[in-house]
């Protein structure tokens, strides 16, 4: 077990527990989270995670709920303003928030939940519901390094944490690794249709487009090298690479000025929806 998991919490309550909740939960039990110091609260809880609190002994949706050491926030932002007036009860002087809601910034979270303190903001992206995310996270002043450790320890039960100097940087986080896993996603589109454009079968082009890309993740995931790297020893000079890369990285139309803009253009929204 890596040694920031001897931080986990105490208790805890996860407020929503849809698939990024419920994913969180997961990754926090197989990491040693005790059952029993969890408390699940969702108005309309699936039958499968109304299965699950059961087979593992999870509180779900008590009637009164007591103050934990961490409170986990990964409802849907847009039900913040309706849900805060319960939540408010489930804070005490020493609880922890750590938010996963979109949009919503550390003063938003204070003056919806008066009694709140230490805050942390976190925005994981969807590979966490497999346990290889990438999360960004920002503290308030009123986080302690004893309560960063916990948020580390449970936000890390899901893949890795960056934190970051200050929230300002969560939109730039946004644009990168919470989009991101669409844009990865489009590239094998782009590259299927490419292949049947080529002369592939439509359905030979999708399975080598996706094994490809899947595959060339996991050996960036296994390697300490930099991607430019691990490019440069895939290219043969004069090779068929080479002769891609040149379109791909054309100046100033190729792909790193498009991935440019398109990042530039998720962070404005990000703004946007923030403010």
């Amino acid at each position: 077990m890596p040694s920031n998991m001897s931080h986990l919490p105490s208790s805890l309550i996860l407020v929503g527990a849809g698939k990024m909740g419920g994913s969180m939960l997961e990754g926090w039990l197989k990491v040693g989270m005790r059952p029993e110091g969890v408390t699940v609260i969702d108005p309309r809880p699936s039958e499968e995670m109304t299965q699950f609190c059961r087979e593992r002994g999870i509180a779900l949706n008590p009637a009164n709920p007591t103050a934990a050491d961490v409170l986990v926030l990964a409802i849907k932002p847009q039900m913040l303003d309706d849900a805060a007036p319960a939540l408010n009860t489930c804070l005490g002087h020493q609880t922890l928030i750590v938010s996963i809601l979109a949009g919503k910034t550390i003063g938003d979270l204070k003056s919806r939940l008066p009694a709140a303190g230490a805050i942390v903001r976190a925005m994981p992206n969807l590979p966490a519901s497999i346990g290889r995310g990438a999360t960004g996270a920002a503290t308030n002043d009123q986080v302690s390094e004893t309560q960063r450790l916990m948020a580390d320890a449970l936000l890390s039960s899901n893949g890795i944490v960056e934190w970051l100097p200050s929230e300002d940087l969560i939109d730039a986080v946004t644009a990168v690794s919470g989009s991101g896993p669409a844009y990865v996603f489009h590239l094998v589109e782009c590259l299927a249709e490419a292949g049947a454009a080529a002369g592939l079968p439509p359905d030979l082009a999708q399975r080598l487009a996706r094994a490809t890309v899947t595959g060339a993740g996991e050996l960036l995931f296994q390697s300490d090298l930099p991607p430019a790297t691990l490019r440069q020893n895939v290219t043969s000079p004069g090779g068929t690479t080479a002769a891609a890369l040149e379109v791909l990285m054309r100046d100033p139309n190729g792909l790193k000025a498009l991935m440019r803009e398109a990042v530039a253009a998720a962070k404005r929204r990000a703004e946007e929806l923030a403010g």
